[in-house]
């Protein structure tokens, strides 16, 4: 099968198409022919630094395809093994991409319990849009936060997958949005999504603008991480504050006593269940809202994809095709 394949931990450039292996397949697996993937900033991550994962590697953990076996068009759950515990994942839980090979390729290998019917209403790159974006932000919003119809939400770092999937599912739940980022040209296109109102986080006072737009979130979700004080000040009295990702550093240091005084909820997510998968799914047909798509290009321009990710220059989704 044609794959990108890392032989090397590095910079973009180590992404290289080859000729490779087609998958095995162990008992209860299936194989997928895939129509098209999605690049995610763990990718990023473990292609800068490997985490201790074996060479060669074949990343990518969003996909949807064909069921090899019976042709059924499905869309790939990408938490592997993720044990009988919704509150959080059990031990020997993997993601899809890291220690298994991943969507990066024509084919891939996965547990046959991680095929779902593909939603009828999207195409192939909607649907590998969907997956790792598309839960974390259920996920973070519902399971975790618990966002009721009515409530005022912050989402962080317009602009990213999660973030604009957390505007798109806030909204569509019948929340108030609210949003910050670097970049004025993607707070004008979150209104798009269903934003209410935008801040700056360039100003140094946006946790006060925030506050006098709201008079203080129901909920903040944050993926930025180094910003959690800021989070914090954004929050009414007994607000929720939702931790994903650490984008903008993995440190942060906290006013104890502001915690407490304010009664705030400090939660933290990464993925989502098989539950949490079959809820998003759920809501696609429900509300008919689709993913954001900043670009497609072909898999072997991933490399490109990379470099776009990293300089933060995309909206959305940035979506490889393969077939």
């Amino acid at each position: 099968m044609q794959a990108m394949v890392i032989r090397e931990w590095g910079g973009p450039e180590v992404l290289q198409p080859e000729q490779f292996p087609d998958p095995k397949v162990p008992a209860g697996h299936v194989v997928v022919e895939l129509r098209a993937s999605a690049v995610n900033w763990h990718d990023i991550i473990v292609r800068r630094v490997g985490r201790g994962f074996p060479l060669p590697r074949i990343l990518g953990i969003d996909g949807a395809g064909l069921r090899r076996d019976n042709g059924e068009e499905v869309i790939i759950y990408p938490g592997l093994r993720w044990g009988g515990h919704d509150e959080a994942p059990g031990e020997g839980f993997e993601i899809l991409g890291d220690i298994s090979p991943g969507t990066y390729a024509e084919l891939v290998s996965v547990p046959e319990e991680n095929v779902f019917p593909k939603p009828r209403a999207l195409s192939w790159e909607y649907a590998a849009a969907l997956p790792t974006a598309g839960i974390t932000a259920y996920r973070a919003l519902f399971t975790r936060a618990q966002l009721r119809r009515g409530e005022t939400v912050l989402v962080l770092g317009a602009g990213g997958g999660v973030s604009t999937f957390a505007i798109s599912l806030a909204a569509a739940a019948g929340a108030r949005v609210v949003v910050s980022s670097s970049s004025p040209e993607k707070l004008a296109r979150v209104r798009e999504l269903g934003a209410a109102h935008g801040v700056l986080q360039s100003d140094e006072n946006w946790p006060q603008q925030v506050r006098e737009l709201t008079g203080g979130v129901d909920v903040v979700v944050d993926g930025v991480g180094s910003d959690l004080p800021d989070s914090l000040d954004c929050l009414r009295p007994g607000g929720r504050l939702v931790i994903f990702g650490a984008s903008g550093g993995t440190t942060a240091t906290l006013d104890v006593p502001r915690l407490y005084f304010i009664h705030a909820s400090i939660l933290a997510t990464s993925l989502g269940s098989p539950r949490d998968f079959v809820e998003l799914l759920k809501s696609i047909e429900r509300e008919e809202w689709r993913p954001v798509i900043d670009s497609t290009r072909p898999l072997d321009d991933v490399a490109d994809a990379h470099r776009r990710m990293e300089a933060r220059e995309h909206f959305g989704k940035l979506v490889l095709s393969i077939a």
